[in-house]
């Protein structure tokens, strides 16, 4: 029978781990295992939390810390959606549940002009990908199923959805609006309420 309790014993385990420390390396690698583990199956995650949009990707809250220390979000894609290249501010780990994703990774120049660095790469499911201001925090993700949609669990070292951030203009648009290479954006999410974690009747 399907369960949301993986994601209750989930959220039950970071909470833990945000208690014992704020140090952003020794989180990535205590939550990390913790990720995995509840990726592994795809069960528990609530339908109401996997529905694509025939138009734009979805982001739905599914967690958040009461003192905002860290957030978990399903992020489902729509086949050809992909994100625009944006930052976190926080750390974050990004694990696939079902499909796959193509990450780029982006890196300002000497006039912060974001470019490509390296070539995009693909999550498969069960892959796992940090991100960080520390770690490099830009990039943009797509779909990269051609057929299906695709869906991600991320974890966040903060209420990702009210967190100011940044999306930029690429390099190939960059001399055409100089002046405005950056804007920001609070992401907010998809729907106006979570799953229930905490009814044991089932």
């Amino acid at each position: 029978m399907k369960t949301i309790e993986p994601l209750r014993r989930f959220v039950q385990a970071v909470t833990r781990s945000v208690e014992k420390t704020d140090d952003e390396a020794v989180l990535l690698e205590s939550i990390r295992p913790l990720l995995q583990s509840l990726i592994a199956d795809d069960a528990w995650l609530p339908v109401s939390c996997a529905q694509a949009h025939p138009q734009f990707y979805r982001q739905y809250l599914l967690h958040c810390d009461p003192l905002e220390r860290f957030s978990v979000v399903s992020f489902v894609w729509g086949i050809g959606q992909k994100t625009p290249i944006h930052d976190h501010k926080v750390w974050g780990l990004v694990g696939v549940l079902r499909g796959a994703e193509l990450c780029q990774s982006y890196a300002p120049d000497h006039r912060d002009v974001m470019h490509p660095v390296g070539k995009p790469h693909r999550l498969e499911r069960g892959q796992i990908e940090a991100v960080s201001p520390r770690l490099g925090d830009v990039h943009t993700v797509a779909n990269a199923m051609s057929a299906q949609p695709s869906i991600s669990i991320h974890v966040y070292g903060a209420n990702i959805g009210a967190v100011k951030r940044h999306v930029y203009l690429p390099a190939s648009d960059s001399q055409n609006d100089a002046g405005n290479l950056r804007k920001d954006f609070i992401s907010g999410y998809s729907a106006p309420w979570v799953p229930n974690l905490w009814d044991r009747s089932q």
